[in-house]
């Protein structure tokens, strides 16, 4: 009842989120002003409020923070994956530049190892729908995860689905600090560019592996004629 625009408002302003998530976020207000308003917690006139929250100047303080794993410490993962199934992910997140929640979101159904590539059907922007290649050198990470029963590709050790904090507070936090590194999930994205870039690849066949939402409307289209193009370029790094 004491909540009031410019309370909102802060919220929004300071969260450091980008456009999908603040919809989102006004959606989850107006849902929970409705419930208010029928249960005469506050008057009809009240939920108003949400639809005058300024979405308009999204932003992610956090961007400028992120920064690529080092050649020193990828090397650091791959000498030590297989004493932690979970590191594994930590490298298939950066030899494909999935976004974290896309690659929790993979079904196995949508991956089609003997042609090297999977489908991710969604995700937070409309470019991030698009088929990803798979590296040769982490194929046998996806055969491994394949042969699990789970739905999923990544699952817990029960073999069920993975929800973004489960992960990220049991499993990603714990292994950077085993690994005595200091890398958020998004982090891995940004090393695939990193990669890529180094080895020359052109800027356009970048963003159709990595889903960037720089890449025009007409070039968002799910088709097999730029997945040869894609597979080249992720095998060279």
């Amino acid at each position: 009842m004491e909540i009031k625009l410019d309370h909102l408002q802060q919220v929004v302003d300071a969260s450091g989120k980008n456009t999908p998530t603040l919809k989102t976020l006004k959606n989850l207000w107006s849902l929970m002003y409705d419930y208010a308003v029928i249960h005469e917690i506050v008057p009809p006139d009240k939920r108003d409020i949400v639809k005058y929250v300024d979405i308009s100047k999204p932003g992610n303080p956090n961007s400028f923070d992120r920064k690529p794993f080092s050649k020193k410490e990828i090397k650091a993962l791959w000498d030590a994956h297989e004493s932690n199934q979970y590191l594994s992910v930590v490298l298939m997140l950066i030899y494909t530049g999935v976004r974290i929640g896309e690659l929790l979101d993979l079904e196995k159904k949508d991956i089609h190892l003997d042609e090297r590539w999977f489908y991710v059907k969604e995700s937070k922007t409309d470019a991030g729908i698009r088929e990803v290649p798979i590296a040769e050198k982490i194929v046998p990470f996806f055969e491994y995860w394949m042969q699990k029963e789970c739905d999923h590709l990544i699952c817990t050790p029960d073999e069920e689905p993975f929800l973004y904090r489960n992960y990220y507070d049991s499993y990603w936090t714990p292994l950077m600090q085993q690994m005595n590194m200091k890398h958020r999930p998004h982090d891995t994205r940004h090393t695939c560019v990193s990669l890529l870039t180094e080895a020359k690849v052109d800027e356009r066949i970048i963003k159709k592996i990595v889903g960037h939402k720089g890449q025009g409307v007409t070039q968002i289209v799910y088709t097999h004629v730029d997945l040869p193009y894609k597979l080249e370029a992720i095998n060279l790094i």
